[in-house]
């Protein structure tokens, strides 16, 4: 015999349909439950200002840095490749509709908002690329196993190689919107309440209160000439004449009321923080001062980016070199234009380096992005070198009896 049949109630299977749907299937369908009561999709969450931006900041940043395909030597140093094929594809256009600017911002946007990470497809002619394809959200599908975690992909149904697939994946295997889905819910009913508020006047400033005994055509009166003087448009500010009796209590805003815009400030920071950006580049510019604003950029580089970039650096690496380019081809984005100072700076620490001979005036020049001169390979300190004299054509005779 079952136990089942000995336990009916305590075997009882749970059925889930579209009607009363689990966590697991309104995950399946983008949808991600939280405790305020309301589902955050990956379309309601940029709803945000302060996720959108997080997003965008990131990927974008990532976007602009200019990309460079280098050499690694034998002893691990690494060199410029020049133009390798694979760069046509990253710096101009990836396919036909889409640049290599997009592909990269749209990868980067991918692996921050859907849990599968960022997905492109690598169509490949004979032994070289032709296109690079991001697929829109549901045609590629990752599988698992369970014990490796090899990937497995299909688009439509179509297994394709895991060596034409390049792969952008997040931390724990969650999106950061997915990890900040509770931050994300609080910050949307705070944003509703504020539209409803101001939008729909969902927070009454009173109450009209009637007497006893007050008759219903007497109320509908007091309630026509109410909305006459105050609710109708263009007509707030007028003063109320209530019937018989009637009386306005007026509400007052608590302590949570007043504190709305600090509960919503405060969740700006709580979006920064799963995104790892530093509040500032949110616009919440309480604590941003001239003095530290440059080092938040830093942090932003160091902290949020960095890892962004070297696993980007991995991913393309991995699916655009053939087998043969592997391990002697790697993928590297310049961090230069993150790390720049302005031009007062940067010409100080070049002048003292050169100065220091350390380097070279042209090393300098091309840091400056300006072309070698003539005898700029030489390591000298220009500040106190002078040229060498040459001696007179036809020196002038010394008599011999002279001191």
């Amino acid at each position: 015999m079952k136990i089942s049949a000995i336990f009916p109630r305590l075997f009882k299977p749970e059925t889930k349909g579209l009607a009363d749907p689990s966590t697991d299937l309104l995950a399946l369908f983008g949808l991600l439950p939280t405790a305020t009561g309301v589902s955050i999709s990956a379309q309601t969450a940029l709803n945000i200002p302060a996720v959108a931006s997080a997003i965008k900041v990131i990927s974008e940043a990532a976007a602009c840095l200019d990309v460079m395909v280098k050499e690694v030597a034998a002893d691990g140093t690494e060199t410029d490749a020049g133009a390798h094929p694979v760069l046509s594809f990253l710096r101009g256009s990836a396919n036909d509709w889409t640049s290599g600017f997009e592909l990269i911002r749209d990868l980067v946007i991918d692996a921050l908002s859907d849990d599968r990470g960022g997905l492109v497809y690598v169509n490949r002619a004979g032994s070289g690329v032709a296109e690079l394809i991001r697929y829109r959200s549901g045609v590629v599908t990752v599988d698992l196993d369970q014990n490796t975690g090899e990937p497995f992909y299909k688009i439509n149904n179509r297994s394709v190689a895991a060596a034409d697939m390049i792969h952008l994946r997040a931390p724990f295997g969650k999106a950061p919107l997915t990890l900040a889905r509770e931050a994300i819910g609080v910050a949307f009913v705070l944003s509703r309440h504020a539209a409803n508020l101001f939008g729909k006047g969902a927070r009454p400033s009173g109450a009209l209160t009637f007497p006893q005994g007050m008759g219903e055509a007497s109320i509908k009166k007091a309630i026509a000439a109410w909305k006459l003087t105050h609710e109708a448009d263009g007509e707030s500010g007028k003063t109320a004449i209530l019937y018989d009796g009637a009386g306005f209590s007026p509400f007052t805003f608590t302590s949570t009321d007043a504190q709305f815009l600090e509960n919503r400030k405060f969740q700006i920071l709580e979006i920064a923080r799963a995104f790892r950006v530093p509040p500032s580049m949110l616009f919440d510019l309480d604590r941003a001062t001239w003095g530290n604003t440059e080092q938040l950029g830093r942090e932003f580089l160091t902290y949020c980016l960095e890892p962004w970039l070297r696993a980007l650096e991995g991913a393309l690496s991995r699916a655009l070199f053939s087998g043969s380019e592997r391990g002697r081809f790697v993928i590297r984005f310049d961090r230069d234009d993150m790390t720049r100072a302005d031009l007062q700076t940067r010409a100080a620490s070049i002048n003292s380096l050169i100065a220091s001979k350390v380097i070279n005036s042209n090393t300098g020049r091309d840091w400056l992005g300006l072309p070698p001169r003539e005898g700029g390979e030489v390591f000298e300190n220009p500040n106190i070198t002078t040229p060498d004299k040459q001696p007179p054509a036809n020196p002038p005779e010394v008599p011999p009896n002279a001191a």
